[in-house]
């Protein structure tokens, strides 16, 4: 577990622009049992891709289209959660950062931490842009 003052300004970067804190498992259920559209960011302290991941999820909500619903929840800090959230974007193997678009409790894109390591946070952004554009 990471101290909360660790983790709080990268939770922050996150709900300030709309995004809700899934903490428990019956959160991510019920999160996810909802008609329409939902973004997932499994949040991290990973400097090498999180630093790209967040702002990249950021910048796609500029898109014209976007998810009807923005979640997170925090690998190495809301356990219960994040594997909650995991076990929905199987058979995906779990990493962190990661996004996955859902469409009526359906996974239906996913970016894998590989998918976003080294990549610039508007490459991040325009990926989930088109995904927003086929799925919403």
């Amino acid at each position: 577990m990471y101290p909360p003052e660790l983790v709080r300004p990268m939770k922050e970067e996150l709900t300030t622009v709309g995004f809700q804190e899934l903490l428990s498992e019956a959160e991510v259920d019920n999160a996810l049992s909802q008609k329409g559209t939902a973004l997932v960011l499994v949040n991290s302290v990973c400097g090498c891709a999180a630093a790209n991941a967040r702002p990249g999820a950021k910048m796609s909500l500029a898109n014209a289209k976007k998810p009807d619903y923005l979640f997170t929840v925090f690998a190495g800090v809301d356990r219960e959660a994040t594997d909650k959230a995991r076990a929905h974007m199987m058979p995906f193997p779990p990493s962190s950062p990661s996004m996955a678009l859902f469409k009526d409790g359906e996974l239906v894109h996913m970016l894998e931490r590989h998918h976003i390591e080294g990549r610039p946070a508007q490459m991040i952004a325009e990926n989930l842009m088109e995904a927003y554009n086929e799925h919403c």
